[in-house]
């Protein structure tokens, strides 16, 4: 099995990492994807011995390969190293209120199999993950690998998650999963399990692929519920237990819809793919779902796309204090109910733009997903490579290995 699936931070009485620096190379590599030694060499400063010597460390490592020569322009080509995107898979999971998404990607986050179907989280722990496993081992057989090459798990809940531990905390919607332990049930892998909010994988997805040099960003999905990822200064904000970006709780004036969880109204129960169906259920017994009421939408139906229309305003009546206290460059809008669109985007944009500060508001771009239903396994693999290939951990790994 490679290093890197038992990759562990040294402790106190383990050999500490190298001034080598390992770790800083592979991440250039990772996102630069390839480079000569003369490259990593201008970019770090360090003479060109000492970046081949970084090299060899990480291609015993099995994390970088030799990409071959570049095409001459005179000289003698020069030889190129690659980060070894294709050393192991990721196995990254949504899990929403209804629905499951587990894909399995190479190290670079390129998906290479995925399915989707329904699945209700209120099933149960069990049910839930047993069936995520059975996913798991199913694609990654499909591929011809092995659940060896499996080098980490990442899965994004529909409910608070106590990131450190991996375990929901009293989510309003998964009934009988409060305090599991979500990586112990995975376990049976023998790879690192890592385990967030759905909004905040879907952020992280959505921010690497798209937004990478945006330093204050949002993510608002709103689907069955409403919740808000958020990134600052280009990293992940959690809050200090894993609740940041609750905004479905926010309570919208002049409402007096009851919550789920036991508030009077609570954003998630006025304006989400939940409260609509509910709303328009009452005259139009085909609408059962988000996807229903998209559909209705989409067929220009008034009394849906005034709902919906709505359910933007509320929505951005919430979003506009989070404007005017976090001043993002970029929100973007995911979820079932993004589907809508225009209607949708309309009543956000009319609210967050009337009620936020000029100067936070200047420039502001408020955008659908551009990842759409891939946006949390994107995210949950960015998870996943983000931490199993954190420098520090590169350079403790390889310092281990230099000793060995």
């Amino acid at each position: 099995m490679h290093d890197v699936v038992t990759l562990q931070a040294a402790g106190p009485h383990e050999v500490r990492p190298l001034a080598v620096g390992a770790g800083a190379l592979l991440d250039i590599l990772r996102h630069q994807h390839e480079a000569s030694r003369s490259e990593l060499a201008a970019r770090t400063g360090l003479a060109r011995s000492t970046v081949a010597q970084r090299l060899e460390l990480l291609e015993a490592m099995g994390l970088v390969v030799k990409s071959g020569p570049r095409a001459s322009t005179g000289g003698r080509p020069a030889s190129t190293v690659r980060f070894a995107a294709e050393a192991g898979v990721v196995c990254a999971c949504d899990l929403g209120a209804t629905h499951c998404r587990l894909a399995i990607t190479d190290l670079h986050r390129n998906v290479l199999a995925e399915v989707a179907g329904d699945l209700p989280i209120a099933a149960g722990p069990q049910r839930v993950l047993d069936r995520v496993a059975q996913h798991i081992g199913d694609l990654v057989r499909r591929l011809g690998r092995g659940l060896e090459d499996v080098r980490g798990i990442g899965i994004g809940l529909p409910g608070p998650v106590e990131f450190a531990s991996g375990r929901p905390v009293n989510p309003p919607i998964m009934p009988g999963w409060d305090g599991i332990d979500v990586p112990g049930m995975l376990a049976r892998f023998g790879a690192p399990v890592l385990v967030d909010n759905d909004v905040n994988i879907m952020a992280l997805g959505e921010h690497s692929q798209n937004w990478p040099d945006c330093q204050d960003f949002l993510f608002v999905k709103v689907g069955t519920g409403i919740g808000c990822g958020i990134i600052t200064s280009g990293h992940m904000h959690r809050g200090a237990q894993g609740a940041a970006g609750d905004i479905g709780h926010v309570r919208v004036t002049g409402a007096d819809v009851v919550c789920h969880c036991g508030n009077v109204g609570c954003l998630e129960a006025v304006a989400s793919g939940g409260a609509l169906v509910r709303h328009l259920a009452k005259e139009d017994a085909l609408i059962r779902n988000s996807r229903d009421v998209v559909h209705a939408v989409r067929n220009r139906d008034p009394r849906a796309i005034a709902a919906v229309r709505a359910s933007g305003r509320a929505i951005g009546d919430a979003m506009a204090s989070a404007v005017n206290f976090f001043n993002p460059s970029v929100m973007v809008i995911g979820g079932d109910v993004a589907h809508a669109g225009d209607e949708l985007l309309a009543g956000l944009r009319e609210t967050v733009y009337s009620r936020s500060l000029t100067l936070a508001t200047r420039s502001l771009e408020i955008v659908t997903s551009r990842l759409d239903d891939q946006a949390g396994v994107i995210g949950a693999a960015t998870m996943v490579c983000d931490t199993l290939f954190e420098p520090a951990r590169i350079d403790a790994l390889a310092a281990r290995r230099a000793a060995a």
